[in-house]
């Protein structure tokens, strides 16, 4: 064993040997491959070497991860994202300051050896054996850019990364082996090339182009002889030299860059001198990355965009390749964001619902026909901060949504309608419709059990003057419980659940629509997205197209990349759709959605508010647009929506028609302002009965004056035409006190308060 010195280890000249050896043996190793039949020289001595022969020739070079960007409908910049931010440029796009000062300070004779620098291995050896320690190294340019191509491919992984640093004998032939191979093929101008884009500067700035623009703001091509000096000293030592944290330091450094810039004869000593004088000037661009960056409040649809990345196999089979891809970089985005949906959105949701309430709201546009999804916005903005939340509320939850979804009220009865219709229930179809009754069984299922009412729960309408017969016009209109739920114990909870399927109607949570009979009153989770989209449908008189918010997708080479492409598929028949059309026309013009009537155009649509008015919703559409807006609980705490404050708005009582109706209407009138205004084909409906008993009101007789402080915006009227009451869909005990009604259905987990709704909606 060698001799140490007291409390330390190798004296200097022990060091200087062990390290002499090791380039000794390197310049054997670099003899074997000039001088033919040296062959394999047994460096694998104690299994920490590989025979240099035995290594694989050539050298996978992987593609640079770069910065994405995230690119609306028009083009317009939504966000930047990366794993490493990075701009891959040409040698040409680089300041000939740069260049110079790079080759200056890392591999001064780069142009003069081969992958391997003998003279500086001798010149290193001598040095350190002369201070004593391992001061100066003798890595080439060649050499220092393959271990990055090695730290690269490891990615994130921190066991392959060290792997890539480790400081070994059998790392460095590794290096020598494939420098000897780049050097023959690549040539020196390239390697430059590479090695300046691949390089870490600090500050999350990977390449020089990255880091001209966060140090200085400008490209690189534009960098100062002073600039170039300062970010060749940063290289060796991000952390040490980073002129942002210790400038004095940065510019000593940048000093000993510019003198030997001299020393070399790339400028005069004059030119180094007079950039020596210059104080570390920076114009720092801070690092923006992911979506908490998105412009127009779109933080969400960038992060929609990233799922629906990540979860489609048409980018690769399985998570792991389509993560590495987008980690990868270096794509141009484009989506299906329409910036003036997007606008207006954002606007209704700022007129009507403050960050800071105690409740949320989400609202999302889709267009008919096609499944682009044109805005999505909510009142809680993407982050990490108070008030801020990173779960998008208008998707489902494997795409980054709440975990159940928000049960939807009344919303669903469109589908129950729909499904009748298919199976050939007149549009004219009267049922008894009692103000309250059991829920009717035994009703049928998709499979052989039937569904039995074995505890007699029952259902009831907001209002005792609610009472039938009602034909469907008016009881889509009324939002008449116990007449969807007759309907849909008639037909059988199969048509419904197989029509639901075919709209893309599936609970948040990825679980399947449970079959009993409640779920006509929309006691379910859902999402905003999948209510539009499925409403979508009907303005696309019954062809259903599946959401897409993709456009196009090019990488770092121009090349086009295959993007999902929505699927459409006709899933009722033209007169279901012109009915449902009709029937939900009504609900504007005289139900209880006529708070969001549009007055430029027709538009259809259905208000719903869940039990304890912990939801409510409103989902509504013109011929080329379909929305929804959802406002409730966005957290754990449910929140009852009475007595409550919104906005800066009082209300008494959130209803469908009251507070959802009004941002749907304020959003879709600006995106579509100056847009076509196509009709929908209607029908004739004719019921089969008439209503004996007292309906509500057509127009809400208790206008709620406009916010103040905001004048020319609409007034937000405190309830949708309904005065109050009982919730349908409950027991009469849990209907009174704000108490929170039984489940009546003690085999199907339900949450609390999601029963029927306030209006019955």
């Amino acid at each position: 064993m060698g001799k140490k010195r007291s409390g330390a280890g190798l004296t200097g000249p022990q060091q200087a040997a062990k390290f002499l050896g090791v380039s000794v043996l390197s310049g054997v190793v670099l003899a074997g491959i000039a001088i033919p039949g040296a062959g394999a020289l047994g460096l694998a001595a104690k299994g920490t070497v590989e025979g240099f022969d035995e290594i694989p020739a050539n050298l996978k070079t992987p593609p640079l991860s770069q910065r994405t960007t995230i690119l609306d409908a028009e083009g317009g910049l939504i966000a930047t994202v990366y794993s490493r931010d990075r701009q891959v440029v040409p040698l040409t796009a680089i300041s000939p300051y740069m260049q110079k000062a790079i080759v200056a300070i890392e591999d001064s004779r780069f142009y003069e050896h081969g992958a391997v620098d003998l003279k500086g291995i001798l010149r290193a050896a001598n040095r350190n054996a002369q201070e004593g320690g391992a001061a100066q190294g003798a890595s080439t340019l060649t050499q220092q850019y393959v271990k990055n191509v090695f730290v690269e491919e490891a990615g994130d992984d921190e066991s392959k990364v060290r792997e890539a640093q480790e400081k070994s004998l059998g790392r460095k032939v590794r290096e020598l082996k494939y420098s000897i191979q780049v050097e023959e093929e690549v040539g020196k101008k390239k390697i430059l090339e590479n090695y300046l884009n691949i390089t870490y500067f600090g500050q999350q700035a990977y390449g020089i182009e990255s880091a001209a623009q966060r140090y200085f703001s400008k490209p690189a091509k534009d960098l100062t002889l002073d600039e170039s000096a300062l970010l060749a000293g940063v290289v060796q030592s991000p952390s040490r030299f980073d002129p942002v944290n210790d400038a004095q330091e940065a510019m000593k450094r940048r000093n000993v860059v510019l003198q030997r810039m001299a020393d070399m004869k790339d400028i005069s000593q004059a030119e180094a001198d007079e950039a020596k004088k210059k104080p570390v000037t920076l114009k720092v661009t801070r690092p923006k990355n992911g979506c908490i960056t998105a412009v127009k409040g779109a933080g969400f649809f960038c992060d929609y965009v990233r799922n629906t990345f990540l979860t489609d196999p048409v980018f690769g089979k399985t998570r792991e390749e389509r993560a590495k891809l987008w980690n990868q970089g270096g794509l141009t985005v484009r989506t299906t964001l329409d910036p003036q949906s997007q606008e207006s959105v954002n606007e209704s949701i700022k007129d009507h619902v403050n960050q800071d309430d105690k409740v949320a709201t989400a609202v999302t546009l889709v267009q008919p026909g096609t499944g682009r999804v044109l805005a999505m916005g909510q009142s809680k903005p993407y982050g990490f901060g108070k008030n801020e939340t990173q779960i998008n509320f208008s998707v489902d939850k494997r795409m980054g949504g709440s975990s159940f979804g928000f049960p939807t009220g009344s919303t669903f009865k469109p589908f129950v309608a729909a499904a009748a219709l298919e199976k050939g229930v007149p549009a004219g179809k009267t049922y008894p419709s009692p103000h309250d009754m059991e829920y009717p069984s035994p009703v049928e299922t998709c499979g052989d059990k039937p569904w039995v009412n074995t505890s007699h729960d029952r259902v009831e309408n907001e209002s005792e003057s609610e009472r039938g017969p009602y034909g469907m016009q008016d009881a889509m209109a009324k939002s008449v419980n116990t007449y969807f739920v007759e309907m849909i114990s008639e037909n059988g909870l199969c048509p419904v659940t197989e029509m639901t399927t075919k709209l893309g109607v599936v609970p948040a949570d990825g679980t399947k629509l449970p079959e009993v009979p409640a779920i006509a009153l929309g006691t379910e989770g859902m999402s905003p997205l999948t209510m539009a989209n499925a409403y979508a449908t009907f303005a696309n008189r019954g062809v259903h197209c599946t959401p897409v918010a993709l456009e196009s997708i090019t990488d770092s080479h121009g090349k086009a990349l295959a993007v999902p492409k929505s699927q459409c598929d006709r899933v009722m028949s033209e007169k279901t759709a012109d009915t449902i059309n009709t029937l939900l026309l009504g609900v504007v013009d005289s139900g209880t959605g006529t708070a969001a009537g549009l007055t430029d155009r027709q538009n259809a649509g259905k208000t719903g508010t869940t039990d304890s008015r912990y939801n409510a919703w409103f989902v509504g559409y013109t011929p080329n647009m379909a929305g929804a807006t959802w406002v409730g609980s966005g957290g754990s705490k449910q929140v009852s929506m009475e007595n409550i404050t919104i906005g800066g708005q009082y209300y008494d009582k959130v209803y469908g028609g009251g507070l959802p109706g009004p941002i749907w209407k304020q959003a879709v009138t600006g995106a579509l302002s100056g847009r076509e205004a196509p009709n929908f084909t209607t029908v004739s409906i004719v019921d089969g009965g008439l209503p004996t008993g007292g309906g509500r009101p057509s127009t809400n007789p208790n206008p709620t004056p406009n916010k103040p402080g905001k004048p020319n915006k609409p007034g937000k009227p405190g309830g949708d035409n309904k005065p109050g009451g009982r919730a349908g869909g409950q027991t009469a005990a849990g209907a009174t006190g704000g108490s929170t009604p039984p489940n009546p259905f003690p085999d199907i987990p339900l949450d609390p308060g999601v029963i029927g709704g306030p209006e019955g909606q």
